[in-house]
């Protein structure tokens, strides 16, 4: 664990990037892909991203496989003035918990939650950081489902329904969604409906989180893995009766359903419409594409040409 820079915190909300997992489809080290146009990797791009939307201080959630190599990369490619703290998550427990192991250096501020393999852009990330500013509801910025695929691999998306207030009514974890030459999307996982609109507002893990989460995350990772602190720490990996993995979508899931383990009160989501495309890396064969959809962008104004330009 430990922190890059000594900076004073700031009432900016703080970003979490999950950065802990395998990436076992991708193959190597996915928040360290170069996809900028200088090389620069996904993580710098994000980092950067959201310094110009108004966020303050990153904490970068590692694993212990590929936490050496992101610690070196960002202590090496990082401006000085951009205040980084290390969270480690020893075992992989799922994404929920990966964010409890933040918990001590978010401290009782609001938060995002992002992963370290999708480029959301600058519009998208300061959507959601003028929500945190100004609401104590927590927020999903969810993106058009034509927005966010950019090869033909398929992919795993999870659908958004929202009730007519624009809050979130629950999540649908579609697998196998991919492009038709026709333009129209399909998913090939056997549910219903199999093909999907292009607008199908869908979750690509960018989350807004108040504090009033905390206790929700706690209570759902220690229902299914009680010898876990509170702030995540295993520190004895042999009292886990199981490598079950709690994931964030489900949690989420279960706190806006009233069914949250260990009960609490029922707290809402706000889906905010995400602007612009969300590009990521899912496999390998993604990168010369993503490179190209970035490279566009750049070329029309859309984002900067280097990832600390907006923010320096």
């Amino acid at each position: 664990m430990g922190r890059v820079t000594a900076s004073p915190r700031d009432d900016r909300p703080v970003l979490v990037v999950l950065a802990a997992g395998m990436a076992k489809r991708y193959g190597g080290c996915k928040p360290l892909a170069p996809v900028g146009l200088h090389g620069e990797a996904v993580l710098d791009l994000i980092t950067g991203d959201a310094a110009a939307a108004g966020f303050g201080e990153v904490v970068i959630i590692l694993g212990p496989q590929t936490g050496p190599a992101i610690r070196y990369h960002v202590r090496r490619c990082f401006p000085s003035w951009v205040p980084v703290a290390f969270a480690e998550q020893p075992v992989p427990l799922g994404t929920a918990h990966a964010v409890l192991c933040a918990r001590t250096y978010v401290g009782g501020g609001p938060f995002a939650v992002v992963n370290s393999d999708d480029v959301y852009g600058v519009p998208a990330m300061h959507l959601l950081a003028r929500h945190l500013d100004g609401s104590d509801e927590h927020a999903i910025v969810a993106f058009r489902l034509r927005d966010t695929i950019v090869a033909d691999e398929p992919v795993t998306r999870g659908t958004c329904e929202v009730r007519p207030d624009g809050r979130l009514e629950r999540l649908v974890e579609r697998r196998a969604v991919r492009r038709r030459p026709d333009g129209s999307f399909e998913a090939g996982d056997g549910l219903e409906p199999a093909e999907l609109p292009g607008d199908t507002p869908v979750s690509m893990n960018l989350w807004g989180f108040r504090p009033a989460v905390w206790p929700v995350l706690e209570a759902a990772v220690l229902a299914a893995h009680p010898s876990v602190s509170a702030d995540g720490a295993v520190h004895d990996r042999g009292a886990l009766a199981t490598d079950a993995e709690v994931l964030l979508p489900e949690v989420v899931g279960a706190m806006i359903a009233g069914s949250a383990a260990g009960g609490g009160p029922l707290q809402t989501v706000q889906v905010l419409d995400g602007p612009g495309r969300c590009i990521g890396v899912t496999h390998a064969d993604d990168l010369p594409v993503v490179r190209n959809e970035l490279a566009v962008m750049v070329g029309r104004g859309l984002r900067p040409e280097g990832p600390w330009e907006a923010a320096g």
